[in-house]
């Protein structure tokens, strides 16, 4: 795997800036990888990850940036938590971890680089070095993943009775004897003109 200075530079000429949110983001798939026993994700073992990120966030970029998850090749989860957190899966082993960003990572930033005067620069700088218990919660936790879930073709499709779209993977709602997309079952986030 390519060195932290090296993913940090891709990070941000994929991402368009660097910030520490990029840095958080690196240094927790590194970790994140490295405590499933994935050492090389983008290569011979893009495989063996799926990574589900909790934030739509400068780090969520980051992550894929090191491990090369991505949505469309259905390797990368969002759940909208709002928490700048991720869990890394090794789909070989089933092990997994969860990697949380501390609230205090900023008082350590802080502490650390006292002589920087904006707190960005601080963190920005701090991020790079601070020991990964200044930074992380580091969970090891267990993820089930349905087969509609999984990498790979579509385990099922069905048109919706309303709309006549199709729908994917299992996301059909049943209702009063129809198969309905989610948005013609009144949840969507958008509203037609």
């Amino acid at each position: 795997m390519e060195t932290m200075e090296e993913l940090l530079a891709r990070a941000e000429t994929s991402h368009g800036h660097m910030c520490a949110g990029q840095v958080l983001g690196v240094r927790m798939a590194l970790l994140g990888c490295e405590r499933v026993g994935i050492s090389d994700p983008r290569g011979a073992e893009r495989k063996n990850i799926i990574v589900y990120v909790e934030i739509d966030r400068c780090a969520a970029d980051a992550i894929n940036t090191v491990t090369g998850c991505r949505l469309g090749k259905r390797t990368m989860k969002y759940l909208d938590y709002g928490k700048l957190a991720a869990t890394f899966l090794n789909t070989k082993t089933g092990e997994a971890v969860r990697v949380v960003a501390l609230d205090t990572s900023r008082e350590a930033a802080d502490r650390a680089f006292p002589e920087i005067e904006n707190k960005y620069d601080r963190q920005l700088q701090a991020y790079k070095v601070l020991p990964e218990e200044e930074l992380f919660k580091i969970e090891r936790v267990r993820v089930r993943i349905n087969d509609e879930d999984q990498p790979g073709r579509p385990v099922s499709r069905v048109k919706c009775d309303e709309c006549g779209e199709g729908i994917n993977d299992r996301r059909e709602v049943a209702r009063e004897g129809q198969t309905l997309c989610r948005a013609c079952a009144g949840e969507a986030y958008y509203v037609k003109l």
